[in-house]
């Protein structure tokens, strides 16, 4: 990119009206009987062309630059289509009285299936107890024998049910970051080890988190199996609206969502896994998840109670 814009820049300044001007500028001066009045000619030639090819140059640079969308330039959720739906009951939110619950509560999902294709396919099969075929990931190399009987544990674990498409039953809620995100999908213990799916559309649908309840996936694999649902409360989306995908959004279940927005969660933790690998703090021991399912799953927001995705669907 660098050398094309030099490139350009000289194409530019070549090209610029005055540049003929410019180099037989030095024959007129030889030839004319006035020098003072040839030097003030040649200066503002020289003048006239620096500026002419200032602005060319500008011109083309700009033409090959990406053009990068405004938040104006997104699209709302209310002009994306409902293609189909899903629905997430979970399992551990706590009563009004703070006391754990014994029920389950539902979230059900509008899907923009003509907005985002490949990601809600990917999904519905999360969803549905076919579940999303995914290999497992090569055997893991350890240092230590403990460590390496662990791995292989996993890995044959893996081995014998890959068969068995990844689906989100059992799977864990494992980030709140109030009014700003809250993920789920930490599959279960065996689904861990299987590759992440990657997570991506032909072209970009324009539609960002501009209300509560948006459910997005992060663009490319970092973020395994999991999904964000934006609760709302926070205007700064950013991150959500430049890396991830709008695929949905909450259509009954927002004040499940809200009381999810209000769990505690896990804050200063004193063994830092996540930060091995260049992230933030994480709990104070590193789980499977993290372990073989990705140093994402090691971080800090945790809920302080266990909530469970026990069972979704497709409706």
């Amino acid at each position: 990119m660098k050398h094309r814009v030099i490139t350009a820049f000289g194409w530019a300044m070549l090209t610029a009206p005055g540049f003929q001007a410019f180099i037989t500028s030095g024959t007129n001066q030889r030839t004319n009987s006035s020098p003072l009045s040839d030097k003030t000619a040649l200066h503002m030639e020289r003048r006239e062309w620096l500026r002419n090819g200032m602005s060319a140059a500008g011109l083309v640079v700009y033409s090959m630059m990406e053009p990068v969308p405004s938040a104006s330039a997104l699209s709302t959720a209310s002009a994306a289509e409902v293609t189909s739906k899903v629905y997430v009951d979970i399992k551990g939110l706590p009563t009004t009285e703070g006391t754990p619950s014994t029920g389950t509560q539902r979230i059900v999902i509008g899907l923009f299936g003509k907005d985002a294709p490949n990601s809600v396919e990917k999904l519905v099969k999360l969803m549905s107890p076919q579940g999303l075929p995914a290999l497992c990931k090569p055997r893991g190399e350890k240092l230590l024998q403990r460590e390496q009987l662990e791995a292989n544990k996993v890995y044959n674990s893996c081995i014998e049910g890959q068969d068995k498409g990844v689906n989100y039953d059992y799977a864990q809620i494992w980030r709140i970051v109030k009014g700003e995100r809250i993920d789920f999908g930490s599959v279960a213990g065996r689904f861990v080890a299987r590759e992440n799916p990657t997570w991506g559309e032909d072209k970009p649908n324009g539609l960002r988190n501009d209300r509560p309840g948006m459910v997005s996936v992060r663009k490319g694999a970092d973020s395994g199996f999991s999904f964000t649902i934006y609760p709302g409360g926070s205007s700064n989306t950013i991150d959500l609206d430049q890396n991830q995908i709008v695929v949905g959004q909450v259509l009954e279940g927002l004040d499940v969502v809200e009381a999810l927005n209000n769990v505690p969660v896990v804050k200063a933790a004193k063994v830092n896994y996540m930060g091995l690998t260049g992230g933030p703090r994480a709990k104070d021991a590193p789980t499977r998840s993290c372990l073989y399912g990705g140093p994402m799953y090691c971080n800090e927001d945790k809920p302080l109670i266990k909530l469970t995705m026990y069972q979704t669907g497709v409706l």
